[in-house]
């Protein structure tokens, strides 16, 4: 844009254009920048920019307010007004909201509003490359061949109202995801990581875990399905627990809809899930997996709503000390269910368990235990249970006293998370994680892992 090439500026001419009662202004701008590499070798490398910009009008009318949403990316000094009008005509188009509210006032202006967007680069991988340049070098002397990619986002929003809010957030992410391979592809191992600024991220030390796993798998084992005693990894307890959360709706549950509606009316609020001490809870000020401190929703659903634009998040406990305390809820839902505001927040963390690592944990099984190492194709089978199927994936292993013995074949399972959290017998450290599953859409996660006496692997899974 011309004259108003700014973030802010472009956030100040689209309300200064608006003749709705009511406006709401999102601009995202968006930096990437990525690695891939296959057989020890890097293959290609980019760097993206990009803007979206969302205009939410509201509509004053005498059944409600109704609203309008619209958003487009790459939009230019002309593609304003036009933007902000369709976003009015969609308004005036439209029955009241059920979700409307009043639009957040009151939250003081974010002090950097007016500054430009924070980007990202290839500098972002300045000590990774050469220390993933090193571990190319280790796994071809090892036999091996690591393939994968690393991306890193920096996404700056820019959020203004007609009431007067100037909120800005400024949000890194990085992920990585790295494959092992032997030479004649016959065994695979798969490991995860989730940055911020990919300064805590070692290669060198997830090619030592994967050659590890790999060795594993030279003993190939067959086992039938059934339910065995099962060491969950954090990546895959994220993911189970990440689709929990979004499961767990007030307005859903109130109505009977979910695993956490109560038999005969109500929620199961304050009843115990876990007979271990765990605390399931999102911050968006928790260390190194900081998140935005206010509301960002560019669109309504059952665990958001636009007119709560800029609402101020802090520290929410899902559950506490093993009992469900919070569900999710917008102003609205909170107002119909009674139950207090808790808007849905971008991480989660797993707490309270014990201070074992997952190879600790590992070493004290007796007996015989599955290790997992990641879920995929998680899929929902029953909400009034909220049981889960998918498969395993990248390698399962069987334990047997305190010793991984070998690679077993691949399983569906069925489980709930609900009803695993009560089964649990044992957490260990909370480390942060990648989700495997969900690492597309949520990726600030802190997780244990878990032991369950008695996994579900419901059938045997060929060809994964």
């Amino acid at each position: 844009m011309s004259r108003v090439s700014k973030p802010h500026e472009i956030v100040e001419r689209a309300l200064a254009l608006s003749t709705a009662d009511g406006c709401v202004v999102i601009a995202d701008e968006e930096s990437s920048a990525n690695l891939r590499w296959a057989g020890n070798a890097l293959t290609t490398n980019g760097v993206t920019r990009g803007r979206t910009l969302t205009v939410i009008a509201t509509v004053d009318g005498s059944e409600g307010a109704a609203s309008g949403v619209v958003s487009r990316s790459a939009v230019t000094a002309a593609d304003l007004e036009p933007l902000v009008r369709a976003a009015e005509a969609a308004a005036r188009g439209a029955g009241p909201a059920e979700d409307a509210q009043p639009l957040v006032t009151g939250v003081p202006e974010s002090p950097d509003f007016t500054d430009a967007p924070a980007e990202t680069g290839s500098n972002v991988f300045a000590a990774f490359a050469p220390a993933l340049g090193d571990a190319f070098a280790r796994a071809r002397s090892g036999g091996r061949e690591l393939y994968g990619f690393a991306h890193h986002e920096m996404t700056s929003t820019y959020v203004g109202t007609s009431t007067g809010l100037r909120l800005r957030h400024d949000q890194p992410n990085g992920t990585l995801e790295l494959n092992a391979k032997s030479p004649d592809r016959s065994r695979s191992a798969w490991a995860g990581h989730s940055t911020r600024d990919f300064k805590d991220v070692d290669p060198a030390e997830m090619d030592a875990g994967l050659a590890q796993r790999l060795v594993w798998a030279e003993r190939r084992i067959e086992l039938p399905a059934g339910r065995y005693e099962t060491l969950l990894p954090p990546t895959a307890v994220a993911d189970l627990l990440i689709y929990q959360l979004w499961s767990a709706t007030a307005r859903d549950a109130v109505e009977g809809r979910t695993v956490f509606s109560k038999p005969g009316g109500g929620t199961r609020l304050g009843e115990t899930l876990s007979p271990l001490p765990l605390t399931l809870r999102s911050d968006p000020n928790a260390p190194g997996l900081e998140s935005a401190p206010f509301v960002i929703a560019h669109s309504s659903g059952d665990g958001a709503s636009v007119f709560d634009n800029g609402l101020p998040l802090g520290r929410t406990d899902w559950i506490s000390d093993g009992r469900l305390d919070r569900l999710t809820t917008t102003r609205h839902t909170a107002g119909q269910t009674g139950l207090p505001v808790a808007p849905a927040i971008d991480n989660l963390l797993l707490e309270g368990g014990g201070e074992r690592s997952l190879e600790e944990m590992v070493a004290a099984t007796t007996g015989r235990a599955l290790l997992l190492t990641c879920m995929w194709y998680i899929r929902e089978v029953d909400p009034a249970t909220l049981l889960l199927t998918g498969l395993t994936r990248d390698g399962v292993y069987l334990v047997e006293d305190g010793e991984v013995v070998g690679e077993v074949n691949n399983f569906r399972f069925n489980e709930s998370p609900v009803d695993l959290l009560s089964r649990a017998t044992e957490a260990g450290r909370t480390e942060k994680t990648l989700p495997r599953e969900w690492g597309d859409w949520f990726t600030r996660a802190a997780m244990p892992a878990l032991r369950i006496p008695d996994f579900n692997m419901s059938s045997v899974s060929r060809g994964v």
